[in-house]
């Protein structure tokens, strides 16, 4: 701030430069949505590798496309993802930690963190094994220790020095509310809970486990979007996540044949909500889809495929993958997760301008495809805006198209492909986040030599980085802030205008050599 001289001297003062720096978002950020075999349900949870999915939601499941879809994704190069888990009328297991006959008052009562017939195989054992030294005597008779073991993983938690008294600071219902993963006090005893019979010998409780868990029925398409954007949950789950760029909706069960799908009114909804949020949805192409005339046909039904949209990308044909919980039978697999592996890994390496296609996109781990295409067959679905996997030796299975929906020749879309579209949305998402300090700030040329300055340099560094086409920045992108993107009429609204043009990359479809003679020539 201006400094006010009072004394005769040198005074020295700090200016501010104006300069914000604007970082980039990431870019590949992948959110899952479906079911799993345990884990918190209609909530959004950030993972940063396929070992917090096993340990949070259960791991591989044959009921779960999503499990297999995750592992997928990390088997292929992603690296964060949020998982949101659905259910459908399961129910969660509930057992009493057994107090002494003459103490029947005092029996704890718990019940699993979460629905799922995980819950079955929970034990709990209860003692008083503390050195009075660590607590006052006053204490110690309030106090008891807790451990919940979970024989389906083995996992042991134990909490000590805990209460049943409200009120207290290590009150059991608080503590274990705040930092199990595995159960909750339904009910606090009348009084502290009597150690379990011999549980200085291992000895737990229930002994055999205990029941009503209850994996539910499969999801339909209700648990994803009906009522679900008042409360946050299903699909709107996501409200609660920062930040995702791709989103994966795998089928609501595997089907027979790998053929499970999901509605086209929820792939319209879901779509929708991309738009809002400046996310990708990565479609998965119809079970039903057996050969290329299937695809032709079914890419004009909404009822499969849902509506033209610039932030949707489909992938036919589904992929072939060992099971490992079936002896490793080869079975049919969505695609989707392995899809944003590669988008991930192509946006880590190459950049989010680059396609996410071509020799370098392998599916790792894929044995093969359900359908295997020509080039005649892949020439007839891609100006359609289906984007095909193919069999290429010696490089594999790979990707093979880059299109969005609107991707087909007839709709000229200037999102036709799906880097150029990433790269805007990657851009609106940044920018968005970068520039939210001039809210507020003076509406006038300092105000826009700023916003000049500070977008001008983000998109300068992009277009060092190859993101843009033109050989000088003049020819690659342009910023626009002054009297005539914002009128007077504007400033009177409290408007800033802020005119942003780039010329994107394309993705060199057809490479085409053209070969000549010229024999008798000098």
């Amino acid at each position: 701030m201006p400094i006010t001289p009072t004394y005769p001297g040198v005074y020295v003062e700090e200016l501010p430069s104006g300069v914000r720096t604007i970082v980039g978002v990431a870019t590949s950020i992948t959110a899952f949505i479906g079911r799993a075999l345990r884990g918190p349900t209609d909530e959004a949870i950030l993972i940063n590798n396929y070992g917090e999915y096993e340990r949070i939601f259960g791991g591989l499941w044959n009921e779960s496309t999503m499990s297999f879809a995750v592992r997928d994704f990390y088997n292929n190069g992603g690296s964060q993802a949020v998982i949101v888990r659905l259910q459908n009328g399961g129910g969660k297991a509930a057992f009493e930690v057994p107090s002494e006959p003459s103490h029947e008052d005092n029996v704890l009562n718990l019940e699993a963190a979460n629905e799922g017939a995980w819950g079955n195989k929970l034990q709990a054992k209860i003692d008083q094994d503390f050195p009075s030294s660590e607590v006052g005597k006053a204490d110690a008779e309030l106090l008891f220790n807790l451990s919940i073991r979970d024989q389906g993983t083995g996992v042991v938690e134990t909490f000590l020095n805990v209460s049943a008294l409200e009120g207290h600071p290590r009150q059991v219902d608080k503590v274990l509310e705040n930092t199990s993963e595995l159960v909750r006090a339904t009910e606090l005893p009348a009084a502290r809970p009597d150690p379990t019979v011999n549980a200085e010998d291992d000895n737990w409780e229930p002994a055999d486990g205990v029941s009503g868990g209850d994996d539910g029925d499969r999801i339909t398409e209700d648990e994803f979007i009906l009522s679900k954007e008042a409360t946050k949950e299903g699909l709107y789950a996501l409200e609660n996540a920062d930040l995702f760029n791709l989103l994966c909706i795998p089928p609501y069960y595997p089907g027979v044949d790998g053929d499970g799908d999901i509605d086209g009114t929820l792939i319209d909804a879901a779509l929708i909500y991309c738009e809002k949020r400046r996310a990708m949805m990565i479609i998965d192409a119809p079970g039903s889809w057996k050969n290329k005339d299937d695809a032709k046909t079914g890419i004009n039904s909404t009822a499969d495929v849902g509506a033209t949209n610039t932030n949707g990308a489909i992938f036919f044909p589904r992929i072939v993958m060992p099971n490992s919980l079936k002896d490793k039978q080869l079975e049919i697999f969505a695609p989707c997760g392995a899809i944003a592996g590669i988008f991930a890994r192509t946006d880590a390496t190459r950049g989010v301008w680059k396609a996410p296609a071509g020799l370098e996109a392998v599916l790792k781990g894929v044995i093969a495809l359900s359908v295997p295409l020509t080039d005649s067959e892949n020439g007839e679905l891609n100006p359609k805006g289906i984007n095909c996997l193919r069999s290429m030796p010696p490089a594999g299975r790979i990707v093979w198209g880059a299109r969005t929906r609107v991707g087909d020749d007839m709709l000229a879309s200037e999102w036709k492909y799906i880097p150029v579209r990433r790269l805007a949305l990657y851009m609106q998402e940044s920018l968005y986040r970068g520039t939210q300090w001039a809210v507020f700030e003076p509406n006038d040329e300092p105000l826009w030599a700023q916003l000049r300055l500070n977008i001008g340099s983000f998109m300068d560094n992009l277009f060092k980085q190859g993101a843009f086409q033109g050989s000088s920045a003049s020819d690659a992108y342009f910023v626009k802030c002054d009297k005539e993107t914002t009128t007077q009429y504007d400033i009177d609204r409290g408007i800033v205008n802020i005119i942003i043009g780039f010329a994107p990359l394309k993705p060199a479809e057809f490479v085409i050599l053209k070969f000549q003679q010229i024999a008798g020539q000098a």
